[in-house]
C-alpha cells in the first residue's frame, strides 16, 4: 500500500507527532505506517489501526489525535448586504493610495472555489486563481513535496475556462459554497450586466486548498453529527504548508485566511495547528487571519471554581457528544457524574494518566473519561469525556480538588463541541459567554477577528468572545460579519468577518511589502498597523473581550500614519 493510499484509508489512523523514524513510533514496522514531515517540528504518521490500540486520549495523548474543525457560517440573506465602506476599505482602494491587493496572494483553506465565476477572473477573462490544491481528487498529480490530492495550476484553469467541457480539465469545484463566498467577499471583482461586485482586495491573486473530509474513525471518535462538514487538523496543517511553500517560491506576500473553527482544545493557542500558525505568521511577508467562531450565544462554555457542580442539559435522541475539562495547575480535580435519573458514579480521581469507564446500572449511557494531568502542549490538566447514547435530561458533574492535589480553589473550564458537530441541543444550564472564541483563533500571532453588524453597528450575538484561557487579548479587531456581500448572496457568520479582514490585510501587505514602505513586515506588524487605525467608539474600555482594540478601519490606519 502506498503512502497516498494510507493517508486516504480509514483503516489507517492519522497521528500528529514529532517522531521522524518508524522505530520511535510504538515500535511499529515501517510496512504498517507512513511518516511525512509538515514543518516547525511536526510530522504526521499514518498507522495501520489494526496494530495499535483503539483511539483514546489515554492511549495516545490529546494533541496526537487530530482535532476536527467545522465551518463558521450561520445563514444566508439575499437582501441589504453590508457596504465595504464600513471597514474603510473602499476609500483605500481609490486614489491616492489605490490599494487593491496588487502583488499579494490571498490563500483560502476551505471547501474549494467555483473557479468559473466571473468574480475570479481578470478583465481579459483569464483566471486570477494561481493554483488549486484539491485534497479530495486523487487521479492527478499532488503538489511537489506532498503525497495526496491533485494540484491545478493557473494554466490548467485557463484552459478549462476556454473549454466546452471545463470539468474534464479541472474537475475541482465547491459544492458547499462556503469557500466561494469567503473568496468572493475577500478578493472578488466583476462588472457585468449592470451588476457591480467588488471584494475587499479585488486585484489580489488567489490560491485555494480544498480540504478533504475527516475520516470516519475520527468522526466516530468525536461523535460528530452525520451531516456535519468536518476537517482534520493535520490536513489543515498540510494546507498551511502548501501556501507557505508558495510564498517562498513566489517571493511574494501571502495572506492566509481560515473560516473554520472548533471548541475542542485548551483555548490558549497551544494546539499543533495554532503553534504552526504562530510559526508561519511570524515570518516575513506572511499574515494569517482567523475567525473567532459563532459560539458566543450557544451555551457551550462553563467556568467554575472547585468545588462546583456543572449542569448539562441533553436533548432527546442525542447520539453522543464529547466534553473537555481544562484545569489550572497546581490544582488537580476529581469528578463524580450524576445521571438524569439520579444515579451517581464512583469518584474518578485524576492524579494519574489513563482512561476510566463509567457504566450505570439504570442507564444505557456509556462514558469514557480520559485524563492527562499535564497535557503536552498547554501544560494544564485535561479531562476528556466521551458520552455515548446519553439519557436525555440534566446531567451533573461535581468537580472538586483531588486527594493529594492543591488544597486551594482551582479554576476550571468546560467546553462542549461547536453547534455544527452535535445532532441535537446539548448545553450548560449556567453558561459563560466569554472565552468562546473557537480554536485556532487563540493563537498569539494570528489576526483574530470577532463579528458585528456593520449595518447598524450592533454586536453580533453569536460571535465568539475572548479572552484566551490564559487572559491574552483576543480578538484584536471586530469586523462586519452580518449580511456580508458575496458572489452567492449576502451571508452571515464570523467567517465572513475573517474574509473582509483578509482583504484589508492584503491591502496592508501591498502598501508595506509591494510598495516598499515596510518590506520586512510580518503578520504581527500588519496586526499592529490595523490596531493603530481601529475605530474605537466611546463607551467601551479597550481592549475589550468582544471588540478587541476596536472596529477594523484600514483607512484609519493610513490617517494615523499620515499624522506621525
Amino acid at each position: 500500500m502506498t503512502c497516498r493510499e494510507k493517508i486516504l484509508s480509514n483503516d489507517y489512523a492519522d497521528l500528529i507527532t514529532d517522531y521522524v523514524t518508524a522505530d520511535e513510533l510504538l515500535g511499529i514496522s515501517p510496512m504498517e505506517l507512513c511518516i511525512h514531515d509538515i514543518d516547525a517540528g511536526y510530522a504526521v504518521a499514518n498507522v495501520n489501526r489494526s496494530v495499535i490500540p483503539p483511539m483514546s486520549v489515554g492511549a495516545y495523548g490529546y494533541s496526537v489525535i487530530p482535532a476536527l474543525y467545522g465551518l463558521m457560517q450561520t445563514d444566508e440573506n439575499l437582501f441589504d448586504p453590508v457596504n465595504l465602506s464600513v471597514t474603510g476599505n473602499l476609500r483605500v482602494q481609490n486614489p491616492p493610495l489605490s490599494l487593491q491587493g496588487n502583488g499579494v496572494v490571498v490563500g483560502f483553506i476551505d471547501t474549494g472555489i467555483r473557479y468559473r465565476l466571473d468574480v475570479f477572473r481578470r478583465e481579459d477573462g483569464s483566471s486570477r486563481i494561481m493554483a488549486i490544491w484539491d485534497q479530495t481528487i486523487q487521479d492527478g498529480e499532488p503538489p511537489e513535496g506532498f503525497l495526496y490530492g491533485t494540484e491545478y495550476t493557473r494554466a490548467d484553469i485557463n484552459r478549462a475556462l476556454l473549454s466546452d467541457t471545463p470539468e474534464q480539465i479541472v474537475p475541482s469545484t465547491d459544492t458547499d459554497g462556503h469557500g466561494t463566498r469567503m473568496a468572493s467577499a475577500a478578493v472578488g471583482s466583476v462588472i457585468d450586466s449592470g451588476f457591480t461586485f467588488r471584494g475587499a482586495a479585488p486585484r489580489a491573486d488567489i490560491a485555494v486548498v480544498k480540504l478533504k473530509g475527516a475520516k470516519q474513525y475520527l468522526r466516530d471518535f468525536y461523535l460528530i453529527a452525520d451531516d456535519a462538514a468536518a476537517y482534520q487538523e493535520n490536513d489543515i496543517m498540510e494546507a498551511v504548508r502548501y501556501l507557505e511553500r508558495m510564498a517562498i517560491a513566489l517571493q511574494r506576500p501571502v495572506v492566509i485566511v481560515l473560516g473554520i473553527g472548533t471548541n475542542m482544545g485548551s483555548h490558549d493557542g497551544t494546539s499543533p495547528l495554532a503553534s504552526y500558525l504562530n510559526t508561519v505568521a511570524s515570518r516575513r511577508s506572511r499574515a494569517i487571519v482567523v475567525c473567532g467562531g459563532n459560539e458566543g450565544d450557544k451555551e457551550h462554555h462553563y467556568e467554575g471554581v472547585m468545588p462546583d457542580v456543572a449542569e448539562i442539559r441533553v436533548a432527546q435522541r442525542t447520539k453522543g457528544f464529547c466534553l473537555e475539562l481544562w484545569g489550572s495547575l497546581p490544582d488537580t480535580c476529581a469528578v463524580r457524574v450524576r445521571s438524569p435519573g439520579g444515579e451517581t458514579s464512583p469518584e474518578i480521581d485524576f492524579r494519574n494518566k489513563g482512561d476510566s469507564e463509567i457504566d450505570f446500572v439504570f442507564e444505557s449511557t456509556r462514558i469514557i473519561v480520559s485524563n492527562e494531568v499535564v497535557e503536552r502542549d498547554s501544560g494544564e490538566q485535561l479531562v476528556f469525556f466521551h458520552f455515548a447514547d446519553p439519557t436525555p435530561g440534566i446531567w451533573n458533574l461535581r468537580i472538586y480538588p483531588s486527594q493529594g492535589g492543591q488544597s486551594g480553589e482551582g479554576v476550571f473550564h468546560l467546553w462542549l463541541p461547536i453547534t455544527e458537530f452535535i445532532d441535537t441541543d446539548v448545553t450548560f444550564l449556567a453558561p459563560n459567554p466569554n472565552m468562546t472564541l473557537t480554536e485556532p483563533s487563540n493563537a498569539a500571532q494570528v489576526i483574530t477577528v470577532s463579528a458585528y453588524n456593520g449595518i447598524n453597528g450592533s454586536w453580533f450575538a453569536q460571535s465568539g468572545r475572548g479572552y484566551t484561557k490564559n487572559g491574552d487579548i483576543k480578538p484584536e479587531l471586530a469586523v462586519p460579519g452580518v449580511r456580508v456581500s458575496t458572489a452567492l448572496g449576502a451571508v452571515t457568520g464570523s467567517s465572513m468577518a475573517a474574509a473582509l479582514a483578509a482583504g484589508c490585510v492584503a491591502q496592508g501587505m501591498e502598501w508595506a511589502v509591494v510598495d516598499g514602505n515596510a518590506p520586512t513586515v510580518s503578520g504581527r506588524g500588519i496586526k499592529s498597523y490595523l490596531i493603530l487605525g481601529a475605530d474605537r467608539p466611546d463607551g467601551i474600555v479597550y481592549p475589550d473581550n468582544r471588540w478587541g482594540f476596536g472596529r477594523l478601519d484600514i483607512n484609519g490606519t493610513f490617517e494615523v500614519l499620515a499624522r506621525m
